[in-house]
């Protein structure tokens, strides 16, 4: 196996989780693997990195989030 066909594996701190059924719908955030918080928007998300101590420069950027089971604009159960 060469180094081109490896996958990226995100050293993000922060993990956003799929979408989870609820009133609203939300997703789980981990920090370094740990649970820290559900968020139901990309501002939810910044707003418990902040918390944290961790500022988020670019949502799109997988070294500082790693998003799971859709991208950032995925808020809804399909």
């Amino acid at each position: 196996m060469t180094e081109g066909s490896v996958p990226h594996m995100s050293p993000a701190r922060i993990t956003v989780l799929s979408v989870q059924p609820g009133d609203p719908p939300f997703r789980i955030v981990q920090l370094d693997g740990e649970v820290v918080g559900r968020a139901t928007s990309m501002t939810d998300v910044l707003l418990i990195a902040a918390e944290a101590g961790i500022t988020i420069h670019d949502l799109d950027d997988l070294d500082e989030v790693r998003w799971v089971g859709g991208g950032k604009f995925h808020w809804i159960l399909h």
